[in-house]
């Protein structure tokens, strides 16, 4: 009886470690295919459709799978933050201003080597601590978008001339100028050109920041204010407005111009246009130039496993040098070309736009990358939403923005 009991024992010790050893196998496989997986995370909603058929194109050329995690509304960065804060975060992501790769510099890997990176030029790339951590998206701008046979742009140069057309297409039943919800196209863009058109951009935000100056004392502030109650007296809410009806009053001529980037000419797509449509700078104290800079930098995770980081890396190569890769940048996304010796034959005319100021040498800075991180969702918008809600003057506008970045600051 024992003799039996100890080869019963026997055999379903083996069938235990036989049933182990199988299950460690598809362990190790299940771990193989996830690291044979790479992760994306990033904010542009206009590219993501587009995003996932470029996954779809590398896995067929490179067997390698691409999963690409999407996102809506203004929270990115804090969903970012808090996923690579857990260890869940993905390989591949996207930083947008100078201020979010400062705050995320030790989860930023060092991206130099990519071949890539030597063929653009270095004032594009994103840097941190002397090390090249990004790759640029594309160059975009933002500025005035007008329908051509509503508005003529050589009279709208200055305040007067502004509020002038604005009430104007008011008695007319237009909106002048639309904005949109979102907190980028509600404050975000628009309030970087005050800051743009100083003397000293990094010095004004230096004295900003410790409280030395301040937006109510400011001139161009002034002048901004003056510029947003114009807006807010003589159009829509734009706390009632998204992006996507923003865009779409513009094509269907509800609206002469909306604040907004060249990003947006393929949500025009879907409507059959039939007027000529062009930037225009916003002529705060008669400024003349647009908003040009880098939209977003590919950043890889210097937290996640060695194949990861090159398969990340090996993506954005794919994607800038390939021939499928680079048709989806130019044609699919429609990208502005940033690599040396690259070019578009299917440029939209606000991307044509955006190269010609940029050649011209017309353009102002990205300001708002310098801000402290996060002020636009936490901060400023909170602000333009009650004033577009309620009847705030001017300087009651310039204060609470003033008290908005002071806050912002506290929270460094």
């Amino acid at each position: 009886m024992k003799k039996v009991l100890r080869t019963v024992l026997a055999l379903g010790l083996g069938v235990f470690f036989l049933a182990t050893a199988f299950a460690g196998g598809g362990g190790q496989q299940a771990a193989a295919k996830t690291e044979n997986k790479l992760i994306i995370f990033q904010s542009k909603v206009e590219i993501t459709a587009r995003l996932e058929e470029a996954a779809k194109a590398y896995k067929a050329e490179t067997g390698v799978e691409v999963e690409v995690w999407s996102t809506t509304g203004d929270d990115y960065f804090l969903q970012l933050r808090n996923r690579l804060a857990n260890n869940q975060g993905p390989d591949l992501f996207n930083l947008r201003t100078d201020a979010e790769i400062s705050q995320m510099a030790n989860y930023l890997e060092d991206i130099g080597d990519l071949s890539v990176a030597s063929d653009i030029s270095p004032d594009l790339l994103g840097k941190s601590g002397g090390k090249i951590v990004g790759i640029p998206y594309t160059v975009e701008a933002f500025g005035f978008i007008y329908n051509k046979s509503l508005i003529d742009p050589s009279k709208i140069t200055d305040y007067n001339s502004f509020a002038a057309a604005m009430k104007n297409m008011k008695a007319k039943g237009v909106n002048g100028l639309g904005l949109s919800q979102e907190a980028y196209f509600l404050i975000g863009h628009i309030l970087n050109t005050p800051f743009a058109i100083q003397k000293d951009v990094p010095g004004f935000l230096d004295k900003l920041n410790k409280g030395e100056v301040k937006m109510a004392d400011t001139a161009e502030f002034k002048e901004f204010a003056r510029f947003m109650i114009a807006i807010r007296d003589n159009s829509y809410n734009p706390l009632e407005v998204n992006y996507d009806r923003q865009c779409g009053d513009f094509a269907t001529g509800k609206t002469a111009a909306i604040h907004q980037g060249n990003w947006c000419f393929p949500m025009f797509s879907d409507y059959n246009i039939k007027f000529q449509m062009a930037f225009m700078p916003f002529p705060l104290f008669g400024n003349d130039k647009l908003a040009v800079g880098v939209p977003s930098w590919w950043c890889v995770n210097s937290q996640t496993s060695g194949s990861k980081k090159k398969l990340a890396k090996d993506f954005i190569e794919w994607l800038y040098s390939s021939e499928t890769g680079k048709k989806f940048l130019y044609d699919e996304f429609q990208f502005i070309p940033v690599v040396k010796g690259a070019s578009s034959a299917k440029l939209d005319p606000l991307a044509l736009d955006v190269s010609r100021f940029t050649a011209s040498g017309k353009i102002i800075p990205w300001a708002f990358n310098f801000w402290p991180a996060g002020i636009i969702e936490v901060h400023l918008a909170p602000v333009a939403q009650q004033f577009f809600s309620s009847g705030m003057k001017a300087e009651e506008f310039l204060a609470a923005l003033d008290k908005a970045w002071a806050d912002a600051n506290k929270r460094k």
